[in-house]
């Protein structure tokens, strides 16, 4: 399975029309949101992903109960709290933001995951701790950096891209 994954949009929506052109021409399978969507209107621009989108919030997600709204109106965006776990592609992930350290380190502690994906930072990060996979795909937004980025998980090969959007 092809993995999209993105983080921090800051609700740009030109950059989030880059990155559903560059994931879907990918041909990606699932898309996950590490946070920080920020407004509703940036949930209806993800509809156009040819994958479901699995996301968390991010500390500058203000109107939680508007943005799951907007995204249960999708149909296409699925946002699980501050924190999921789930599987896929036969591996388990974890998913958050990562603005707080807390849940992060518990869930790198545990040993049960095979990925967690974070954001926040808006610098791409992919490395190992122990068996876990940790990835932090960098600002899709390309506000503090003046790089969007992405990346692509193939869950087979357990290999990670980086790409520019």
């Amino acid at each position: 399975m092809l993995v999209g994954i993105i983080a921090d949009t800051h609700d740009c929506l030109p950059m989030i029309r880059r990155a559903v052109r560059a994931l879907n021409r990918e041909n990606v399978e699932l898309i996950l949101h590490a946070g920080d969507f920020v407004a509703p209107f940036a949930l209806r621009a993800m509809n156009d992903f040819n994958a479901d989108v699995v996301g968390v919030f991010g500390n500058n997600d203000g109107d939680r109960a508007l943005l799951a709204k907007t995204a249960a109106e999708t149909g296409r965006v699925d946002i699980r709290g501050d924190v999921a776990e789930f599987e896929a592609g036969g591996l388990t992930f974890g998913l958050l933001h990562g603005s707080n350290a807390g849940p992060h380190i518990s869930l790198l502690d545990g040993g049960t995951l095979d990925v967690l994906v974070t954001g926040h930072t808006h610098r791409p990060l992919i490395g190992r701790y122990g068996r876990t996979l940790a990835i932090n795909p960098g600002e899709a937004c390309g506000y503090l950096s003046g790089i969007a980025t992405a990346v692509l998980l193939d869950t087979e090969r357990k290999e990670t891209r980086l790409i520019r959007l």
